[in-house]
Protein backbone atom coordinates (compact mmCIF):
# COMPACT_ATOMS: atom_id res chain seq x y z
CA UNK A 1 0.00 0.00 0.00
CA UNK A 2 1.06 3.60 -0.49
CA UNK A 3 1.77 4.21 3.19
CA UNK A 4 4.59 1.67 3.01
CA UNK A 5 6.54 4.31 1.08
CA UNK A 6 7.34 6.07 4.36
CA UNK A 7 11.03 5.54 5.06
CA UNK A 8 11.98 6.33 8.67
CA UNK A 9 15.34 8.07 9.02
CA UNK A 10 16.61 7.82 12.60
CA UNK A 11 19.33 10.33 13.44
CA UNK A 12 21.77 9.09 16.06
CA UNK A 13 24.67 11.51 15.97
CA UNK A 14 24.23 13.70 19.06
CA UNK A 15 26.28 13.78 22.25
CA UNK A 16 23.65 14.92 24.78
CA UNK A 17 26.10 16.62 27.14
CA UNK A 18 23.30 18.29 29.12
CA UNK A 19 22.61 14.86 30.62
CA UNK A 20 26.14 14.45 31.95
CA UNK A 21 27.34 12.43 33.87
CA UNK A 22 25.25 9.62 32.34
CA UNK A 23 25.44 10.84 28.75
CA UNK A 24 28.99 11.10 27.43
CA UNK A 25 30.62 11.61 24.04
CA UNK A 26 31.39 7.92 23.51
CA UNK A 27 28.08 6.74 24.98
CA UNK A 28 25.50 9.52 24.51
CA UNK A 29 21.93 9.77 25.76
CA UNK A 30 20.24 7.99 22.85
CA UNK A 31 22.07 4.81 23.84
CA UNK A 32 20.90 5.00 27.46
CA UNK A 33 17.72 3.56 29.07
CA UNK A 34 16.56 6.90 30.48
CA UNK A 35 12.77 6.55 30.38
CA UNK A 36 12.25 2.78 30.18
CA UNK A 37 14.25 -0.44 30.21
CA UNK A 38 15.11 0.15 26.56
CA UNK A 39 17.42 2.86 25.25
CA UNK A 40 15.98 5.92 23.54
CA UNK A 41 17.40 4.61 20.25
CA UNK A 42 15.67 1.26 20.68
CA UNK A 43 12.38 2.99 21.53
CA UNK A 44 12.72 5.14 18.38
CA UNK A 45 13.30 2.07 16.23
CA UNK A 46 10.37 0.17 17.74
CA UNK A 47 7.99 3.06 17.04
CA UNK A 48 8.38 2.53 13.29
CA UNK A 49 8.19 -1.25 12.91
CA UNK A 50 4.60 -1.29 11.59
CA UNK A 51 5.16 -2.73 8.10
CA UNK A 52 1.79 -1.44 6.86
CA UNK A 53 3.15 2.10 7.25
CA UNK A 54 6.93 1.92 7.18
CA UNK A 55 9.80 0.54 5.18
CA UNK A 56 12.83 -0.63 7.22
CA UNK A 57 14.50 2.40 8.83
CA UNK A 58 17.70 4.08 7.71
CA UNK A 59 20.04 4.94 10.56
CA UNK A 60 22.48 7.84 10.37
CA UNK A 61 25.05 7.40 13.11
CA UNK A 62 28.30 8.76 14.41
CA UNK A 63 31.11 6.48 13.25
CA UNK A 64 32.36 5.95 16.81
CA UNK A 65 28.99 4.55 17.92
CA UNK A 66 28.49 2.14 15.02
CA UNK A 67 28.85 -1.17 16.82
CA UNK A 68 26.76 -0.10 19.82
CA UNK A 69 23.99 1.19 17.53
CA UNK A 70 23.96 -2.03 15.50
CA UNK A 71 23.94 -4.20 18.62
CA UNK A 72 21.14 -2.24 20.30
CA UNK A 73 18.97 -2.49 17.20
CA UNK A 74 19.64 -6.22 16.98
CA UNK A 75 18.65 -6.72 20.60
CA UNK A 76 15.44 -4.75 20.01
CA UNK A 77 14.59 -6.80 16.92
CA UNK A 78 14.83 -3.80 14.59
CA UNK A 79 16.36 -4.66 11.19
CA UNK A 80 17.51 -1.43 9.49
CA UNK A 81 17.68 -0.87 5.74
CA UNK A 82 21.22 0.36 6.33
CA UNK A 83 23.36 2.23 8.85
CA UNK A 84 25.03 5.28 7.33
CA UNK A 85 28.14 6.44 9.18
CA UNK A 86 29.04 10.11 9.41
CA UNK A 87 32.79 10.73 9.74
CA UNK A 88 31.94 13.94 11.61
CA UNK A 89 28.78 15.69 12.77
CA UNK A 90 27.21 18.01 10.19
CA UNK A 91 23.75 18.55 11.78
CA UNK A 92 20.40 17.33 10.46
CA UNK A 93 20.19 18.89 6.97
CA UNK A 94 23.15 16.94 5.48
CA UNK A 95 22.07 13.76 7.29
CA UNK A 96 18.58 13.97 5.77
CA UNK A 97 20.14 14.82 2.40
CA UNK A 98 22.24 11.67 2.39
CA UNK A 99 19.20 9.61 3.38
CA UNK A 100 17.14 11.17 0.58
CA UNK A 101 19.90 10.49 -1.94
CA UNK A 102 19.86 6.79 -1.07
CA UNK A 103 16.21 6.69 -2.18
CA UNK A 104 16.47 8.48 -5.52
CA UNK A 105 15.34 5.27 -7.21
CA UNK A 106 11.96 5.62 -5.47
CA UNK A 107 10.48 8.90 -6.77
CA UNK A 108 7.40 8.73 -4.51
CA UNK A 109 9.34 7.95 -1.33
CA UNK A 110 8.50 9.87 1.83
CA UNK A 111 11.09 10.43 4.56
CA UNK A 112 10.15 10.47 8.25
CA UNK A 113 13.18 12.15 9.83
CA UNK A 114 13.34 11.85 13.60
CA UNK A 115 16.01 12.15 16.28
CA UNK A 116 16.86 9.00 18.19
CA UNK A 117 17.08 10.80 21.55
CA UNK A 118 13.48 11.94 22.02
CA UNK A 119 10.80 10.31 24.16
CA UNK A 120 7.27 9.71 22.82
CA UNK A 121 4.90 8.02 25.24
CA UNK A 122 1.70 7.99 23.14
CA UNK A 123 2.75 5.95 20.12
CA UNK A 124 -0.79 5.60 18.74
CA UNK A 125 -1.21 9.38 18.67
CA UNK A 126 2.20 9.64 16.99
CA UNK A 127 1.15 7.19 14.28
CA UNK A 128 -2.08 9.12 13.72
CA UNK A 129 -0.06 12.33 13.36
CA UNK A 130 2.22 10.57 10.85
CA UNK A 131 -0.82 9.58 8.78
CA UNK A 132 -1.97 13.22 8.66
CA UNK A 133 1.53 14.42 7.84
CA UNK A 134 1.91 11.81 5.08
CA UNK A 135 -1.33 13.05 3.50
CA UNK A 136 0.05 16.60 3.52
CA UNK A 137 3.45 15.46 2.20
CA UNK A 138 1.79 13.70 -0.73
CA UNK A 139 0.20 17.04 -1.58
CA UNK A 140 3.65 18.60 -1.92
CA UNK A 141 4.41 19.77 1.61
CA UNK A 142 7.49 19.60 3.81
CA UNK A 143 5.85 18.78 7.12
CA UNK A 144 7.10 19.33 10.64
CA UNK A 145 5.43 18.05 13.79
CA UNK A 146 4.40 20.71 16.29
CA UNK A 147 3.87 19.74 19.92
CA UNK A 148 0.93 21.42 21.60
CA UNK A 149 2.62 23.54 24.26
CA UNK A 150 1.86 22.44 27.82
CA UNK A 151 3.71 25.32 29.49
CA UNK A 152 5.67 28.48 28.57
CA UNK A 153 8.90 26.60 27.87
CA UNK A 154 11.98 28.70 27.08
CA UNK A 155 14.13 25.76 26.04
CA UNK A 156 12.27 24.99 22.79
CA UNK A 157 11.79 26.78 19.50
CA UNK A 158 8.21 27.51 18.45
CA UNK A 159 6.18 27.35 15.25
CA UNK A 160 3.28 29.69 14.53
CA UNK A 161 0.44 27.91 12.76
CA UNK A 162 -0.98 29.70 9.75
CA UNK A 163 -4.03 28.92 7.61
CA UNK A 164 -5.43 25.38 7.64
CA UNK A 165 -4.07 23.22 4.85
CA UNK A 166 -6.76 22.64 2.24
CA UNK A 167 -7.95 19.05 2.08
CA UNK A 168 -5.89 17.79 5.05
CA UNK A 169 -7.54 17.84 8.43
CA UNK A 170 -5.29 18.80 11.34
CA UNK A 171 -2.54 20.33 9.20
CA UNK A 172 -1.62 23.99 8.74
CA UNK A 173 0.66 26.11 6.67
CA UNK A 174 3.60 27.46 8.68
CA UNK A 175 3.28 31.17 9.41
CA UNK A 176 6.65 31.53 11.15
CA UNK A 177 9.47 29.70 12.90
CA UNK A 178 10.45 31.33 16.19
CA UNK A 179 13.73 30.96 18.09
CA UNK A 180 13.79 29.96 21.75
CA UNK A 181 11.98 32.82 23.53
CA UNK A 182 12.45 34.50 26.89
CA UNK A 183 9.86 33.77 29.61
CA UNK A 184 7.61 36.74 28.76
CA UNK A 185 7.40 35.87 25.07
CA UNK A 186 6.86 32.20 25.86
CA UNK A 187 3.85 33.13 27.99
CA UNK A 188 2.47 35.29 25.18
CA UNK A 189 2.78 32.38 22.74
CA UNK A 190 0.80 30.13 25.07
CA UNK A 191 -1.87 32.81 25.49
CA UNK A 192 -2.13 33.31 21.72
CA UNK A 193 -2.99 29.64 21.23
CA UNK A 194 -1.60 29.28 17.70
CA UNK A 195 2.01 28.45 18.62
CA UNK A 196 3.39 24.93 19.05
CA UNK A 197 6.76 23.60 20.13
CA UNK A 198 9.16 22.70 17.34
CA UNK A 199 9.79 18.96 17.77
CA UNK A 200 12.54 18.58 15.17
CA UNK A 201 10.61 15.70 13.57
CA UNK A 202 9.83 15.95 9.84
CA UNK A 203 7.98 14.09 7.12
CA UNK A 204 8.44 15.06 3.49
CA UNK A 205 8.85 13.72 -0.03
CA UNK A 206 12.50 12.84 -0.52
CA UNK A 207 12.47 14.35 -4.01
CA UNK A 208 10.95 17.66 -2.84
CA UNK A 209 13.44 17.98 0.01
CA UNK A 210 16.34 17.46 -2.40
CA UNK A 211 14.83 19.93 -4.88
CA UNK A 212 14.49 22.65 -2.22
CA UNK A 213 17.90 21.92 -0.72
CA UNK A 214 19.45 22.06 -4.19
CA UNK A 215 17.85 25.47 -4.70
CA UNK A 216 18.85 26.85 -1.29
CA UNK A 217 22.12 25.04 -0.52
CA UNK A 218 23.48 23.49 -3.73
CA UNK A 219 26.99 23.06 -2.30
CA UNK A 220 25.59 20.93 0.53
CA UNK A 221 23.82 18.61 -1.90
CA UNK A 222 26.97 18.32 -4.02
CA UNK A 223 29.07 17.44 -0.94
CA UNK A 224 26.56 14.85 0.28
CA UNK A 225 26.22 13.30 -3.16
CA UNK A 226 30.00 13.02 -3.52
CA UNK A 227 30.33 11.60 0.01
CA UNK A 228 27.75 8.95 -0.81
CA UNK A 229 29.20 8.19 -4.27
CA UNK A 230 32.59 7.59 -2.66
CA UNK A 231 31.21 5.76 0.37
CA UNK A 232 32.60 2.37 1.30
CA UNK A 233 30.73 -0.67 2.53
CA UNK A 234 32.19 -1.77 5.86
CA UNK A 235 30.50 -4.89 7.24
CA UNK A 236 26.86 -3.77 7.68
CA UNK A 237 27.68 -0.06 7.43
CA UNK A 238 27.86 2.58 4.69
CA UNK A 239 30.86 4.73 5.54
CA UNK A 240 30.60 8.20 3.96
CA UNK A 241 33.73 9.69 2.41
CA UNK A 242 35.33 11.91 5.04
CA UNK A 243 36.86 14.56 2.78
CA UNK A 244 33.68 15.10 0.78
CA UNK A 245 31.28 15.06 3.75
CA UNK A 246 33.45 17.62 5.53
CA UNK A 247 32.51 20.10 2.77
CA UNK A 248 28.82 19.97 3.75
CA UNK A 249 27.70 23.05 5.67
CA UNK A 250 26.79 22.38 9.29
CA UNK A 251 23.08 23.30 9.29
CA UNK A 252 19.80 22.00 10.67
CA UNK A 253 16.83 21.19 8.43
CA UNK A 254 15.06 24.24 9.87
CA UNK A 255 17.84 26.69 9.00
CA UNK A 256 18.73 25.13 5.65
CA UNK A 257 15.24 24.58 4.24
CA UNK A 258 12.15 24.97 6.42
CA UNK A 259 12.56 28.67 7.22
CA UNK A 260 13.06 29.56 3.54
CA UNK A 261 10.66 27.30 1.65
CA UNK A 262 7.12 28.00 0.50
CA UNK A 263 6.18 24.37 1.11
CA UNK A 264 6.38 24.28 4.94
CA UNK A 265 3.43 22.78 6.84
CA UNK A 266 2.90 21.78 10.44
CA UNK A 267 0.82 19.06 12.08
CA UNK A 268 0.09 19.95 15.73
CA UNK A 269 -0.09 16.88 17.95
CA UNK A 270 -0.14 15.62 21.53
CA UNK A 271 2.05 12.52 21.61
CA UNK A 272 3.67 12.59 25.05
CA UNK A 273 6.79 14.13 23.54
CA UNK A 274 9.97 15.26 25.27
CA UNK A 275 13.36 16.01 23.77
CA UNK A 276 14.88 14.60 26.99
CA UNK A 277 17.22 17.54 26.81
CA UNK A 278 17.77 18.14 30.53
CA UNK A 279 17.48 16.37 33.85
CA UNK A 280 14.50 18.60 34.60
CA UNK A 281 12.80 17.27 31.46
CA UNK A 282 13.29 13.74 32.78
CA UNK A 283 11.77 14.81 36.10
CA UNK A 284 8.74 16.20 34.26
CA UNK A 285 8.00 12.91 32.46
CA UNK A 286 9.19 10.59 35.24
CA UNK A 287 7.04 8.56 37.66
CA UNK A 288 6.88 10.52 40.90
CA UNK A 289 6.22 9.42 44.46
CA UNK A 290 3.80 11.18 46.80
CA UNK A 291 6.41 13.87 47.53
CA UNK A 292 7.10 14.57 43.85
CA UNK A 293 10.44 12.76 43.76
CA UNK A 294 11.56 10.71 40.78
CA UNK A 295 13.83 8.08 42.34
CA UNK A 296 15.71 5.52 40.24
CA UNK A 297 18.18 2.97 41.54
CA UNK A 298 19.14 2.44 45.19
CA UNK A 299 17.71 5.67 46.62
CA UNK A 300 16.49 6.68 50.09
CA UNK A 301 14.76 10.06 50.31
CA UNK A 302 13.74 11.46 53.70
CA UNK A 303 11.85 14.75 54.07
CA UNK A 304 12.64 15.52 50.42
CA UNK A 305 10.37 16.65 47.61
CA UNK A 306 10.32 17.42 43.91
CA UNK A 307 13.79 15.99 43.29
CA UNK A 308 15.22 13.90 40.45
CA UNK A 309 17.35 11.25 42.17
CA UNK A 310 19.23 8.64 40.17
CA UNK A 311 21.78 6.14 41.49
CA UNK A 312 23.62 4.10 38.86
CA UNK A 313 26.15 2.98 41.48
CA UNK A 314 25.86 2.48 45.23
CA UNK A 315 23.33 3.98 47.63
CA UNK A 316 22.06 7.54 47.23
CA UNK A 317 20.54 9.00 50.41
CA UNK A 318 19.11 12.52 50.63
CA UNK A 319 17.60 14.41 53.54
CA UNK A 320 15.68 17.67 53.68
CA UNK A 321 16.26 18.80 50.10
CA UNK A 322 13.93 20.18 47.45
CA UNK A 323 14.01 20.77 43.70
CA UNK A 324 17.40 19.14 43.15
CA UNK A 325 18.90 16.85 40.55
CA UNK A 326 21.32 14.31 42.03
CA UNK A 327 22.86 11.76 39.67
CA UNK A 328 25.43 9.19 40.81
CA UNK A 329 27.49 7.10 38.38
CA UNK A 330 30.43 4.81 39.20
CA UNK A 331 32.94 7.63 38.63
CA UNK A 332 31.03 10.90 39.14
CA UNK A 333 28.38 12.64 41.22
CA UNK A 334 26.43 15.61 39.83
CA UNK A 335 24.24 17.84 42.02
CA UNK A 336 22.25 20.75 40.60
CA UNK A 337 19.14 22.76 41.27
CA UNK A 338 16.41 21.59 38.91
CA UNK A 339 15.91 25.09 37.56
CA UNK A 340 19.61 25.21 36.59
CA UNK A 341 19.46 21.97 34.60
CA UNK A 342 19.86 23.89 31.33
CA UNK A 343 23.21 25.23 32.58
CA UNK A 344 25.04 21.91 32.96
CA UNK A 345 26.85 22.91 29.77
CA UNK A 346 28.89 25.22 32.01
CA UNK A 347 30.12 22.20 33.98
CA UNK A 348 30.78 20.36 30.73
CA UNK A 349 32.90 23.28 29.49
CA UNK A 350 34.97 23.12 32.70
CA UNK A 351 35.47 19.37 32.29
CA UNK A 352 36.46 19.81 28.64
CA UNK A 353 38.95 22.54 29.50
CA UNK A 354 40.48 20.28 32.17
CA UNK A 355 40.70 17.33 29.80
CA UNK A 356 38.71 15.12 32.15
CA UNK A 357 38.03 11.62 30.83
CA UNK A 358 34.71 11.56 32.73
CA UNK A 359 33.31 13.80 29.99
CA UNK A 360 33.86 11.32 27.19
CA UNK A 361 33.96 7.75 28.53
CA UNK A 362 32.20 5.62 31.11
CA UNK A 363 34.08 3.15 33.31
CA UNK A 364 32.14 0.49 31.37
CA UNK A 365 33.43 0.67 27.79
CA UNK A 366 31.50 -1.04 24.96
CA UNK A 367 33.30 -2.80 22.15
CA UNK A 368 31.86 -4.83 19.25
CA UNK A 369 32.97 -8.03 20.98
CA UNK A 370 31.65 -7.13 24.47
CA UNK A 371 32.66 -4.76 27.26
CA UNK A 372 35.44 -3.95 29.67
CA UNK A 373 35.50 -2.06 32.94
CA UNK A 374 38.56 -0.68 34.69
CA UNK A 375 38.34 -1.71 38.34
CA UNK A 376 41.77 -0.52 39.53
CA UNK A 377 44.46 1.79 38.19
CA UNK A 378 47.78 2.27 39.95
CA UNK A 379 51.48 2.80 39.32
CA UNK A 380 52.44 0.42 36.48
CA UNK A 381 49.31 -1.69 37.05
CA UNK A 382 45.73 -1.73 35.82
CA UNK A 383 43.01 -4.30 36.47
CA UNK A 384 40.05 -4.79 34.11
CA UNK A 385 36.93 -6.92 34.05
CA UNK A 386 36.44 -8.11 30.46
CA UNK A 387 33.21 -9.63 29.10
CA UNK A 388 33.30 -11.33 25.68
CA UNK A 389 29.99 -12.18 24.01
CA UNK A 390 29.37 -15.78 22.87
CA UNK A 391 31.05 -16.41 19.53
CA UNK A 392 32.96 -13.11 19.64
CA UNK A 393 36.70 -12.55 19.66
CA UNK A 394 39.13 -9.69 20.15
CA UNK A 395 41.64 -8.75 17.48
CA UNK A 396 44.94 -10.58 17.11
CA UNK A 397 47.23 -7.97 18.67
CA UNK A 398 50.33 -7.19 20.66
CA UNK A 399 51.49 -4.48 23.07
CA UNK A 400 54.88 -2.80 23.19
CA UNK A 401 54.79 -1.59 26.79
CA UNK A 402 52.75 -4.02 28.87
CA UNK A 403 52.31 -7.67 29.78
CA UNK A 404 48.94 -9.18 30.72
CA UNK A 405 47.68 -11.86 33.09
CA UNK A 406 44.22 -13.35 32.35
CA UNK A 407 42.07 -15.21 34.87
CA UNK A 408 38.83 -16.82 33.67
CA UNK A 409 36.02 -16.35 36.20
CA UNK A 410 33.09 -17.59 34.07
CA UNK A 411 32.74 -19.26 30.68
CA UNK A 412 35.32 -20.74 28.35
CA UNK A 413 38.25 -18.86 26.78
CA UNK A 414 40.10 -19.79 23.61
CA UNK A 415 43.49 -18.07 23.84
CA UNK A 416 46.06 -17.50 21.12
CA UNK A 417 49.48 -16.77 22.63
CA UNK A 418 52.30 -16.58 20.12
CA UNK A 419 52.27 -19.89 18.24
CA UNK A 420 50.27 -21.62 20.99
CA UNK A 421 46.50 -22.03 21.18
CA UNK A 422 44.98 -23.08 24.50
CA UNK A 423 41.54 -23.43 26.08
CA UNK A 424 40.92 -22.12 29.58
CA UNK A 425 37.99 -22.84 31.89
CA UNK A 426 36.79 -21.25 35.12
CA UNK A 427 39.55 -20.55 37.66
CA UNK A 428 42.31 -21.14 35.09
CA UNK A 429 44.76 -18.45 33.98
CA UNK A 430 47.51 -17.56 31.53
CA UNK A 431 50.26 -14.99 31.07
CA UNK A 432 50.86 -12.89 27.93
CA UNK A 433 54.47 -11.60 27.86
CA UNK A 434 55.19 -8.11 26.55
CA UNK A 435 55.42 -8.04 22.74
CA UNK A 436 53.68 -11.41 22.25
CA UNK A 437 50.89 -11.65 19.66
CA UNK A 438 47.70 -12.78 21.36
CA UNK A 439 43.95 -13.09 21.03
CA UNK A 440 41.03 -13.79 23.38
CA UNK A 441 37.98 -15.59 22.03
CA UNK A 442 34.71 -16.95 23.45
CA UNK A 443 33.84 -20.26 21.74
CA UNK A 444 31.04 -20.96 24.21
CA UNK A 445 27.32 -20.21 24.45
CA UNK A 446 27.46 -18.03 27.57
CA UNK A 447 29.34 -14.75 28.15
CA UNK A 448 33.02 -15.12 28.98
CA UNK A 449 34.22 -13.12 32.00
CA UNK A 450 37.94 -12.54 32.47
CA UNK A 451 39.95 -10.52 34.98
CA UNK A 452 42.90 -8.93 33.20
CA UNK A 453 45.89 -7.60 35.14
CA UNK A 454 48.10 -5.31 33.06
CA UNK A 455 51.63 -4.41 34.15
CA UNK A 456 54.18 -2.25 32.41
CA UNK A 457 55.57 1.21 31.80
CA UNK A 458 52.57 2.45 29.78
CA UNK A 459 48.98 1.16 30.03
CA UNK A 460 47.10 3.39 27.57
CA UNK A 461 44.51 1.97 25.16
CA UNK A 462 46.56 3.23 22.21
CA UNK A 463 49.39 0.76 22.97
CA UNK A 464 48.00 -1.79 20.57
CA UNK A 465 49.14 -3.18 17.23
CA UNK A 466 46.45 -5.19 15.44
CA UNK A 467 47.26 -7.94 12.93
CA UNK A 468 43.77 -9.37 12.31
CA UNK A 469 40.35 -8.08 13.29
CA UNK A 470 36.80 -9.29 12.67
CA UNK A 471 35.47 -5.73 12.91
CA UNK A 472 37.59 -3.97 10.32
CA UNK A 473 39.84 -2.10 12.75
CA UNK A 474 43.20 -3.08 11.23
CA UNK A 475 44.87 -0.10 9.57
CA UNK A 476 45.19 -0.73 5.81
CA UNK A 477 48.68 -0.10 4.45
Amino acid sequence: MAAAQIHPVILSGGSGTRLWPMSRALYPKQLLPLVSEKSLLQEAGLRVTDKTRFAPPLLVSNDEHRFIVAEQLRLAGVAPHCIILEPMGRNTAPAACVAALTLTGEPEALLLVMPSDHAITDVQAFLAAIDRAAEAARKGKLVTFGIKAARPETGYGYIKCGAPLSGVGGAFNVAAFVEKPDAARAKSYIAAGDYVWNSGIFLFPAALYLKELERLKPAMVAACRAALDRAKRDLDFVRLDKDEFAKAENLSIDYAVMEHTGHAAVVPCEIGWSDVGTWDALWLIGKKDAAGNVALGDVIAEDAKNNYLRAESGLLAVLGVEDLVVVVTPDAVMVSRRDRAQDIKQLVARLEKSGRSELTTHPLVHRPWGTYRSIHTGDRVQVKHIMVKPGAKLSLQKHQHRAEHWVVVAGTAKVTRGSDEITLYEDQSTYIPLGTAHRLENPGKIPLHVIEVQSGSYLGEDDIIRFEDTYGRVEKK
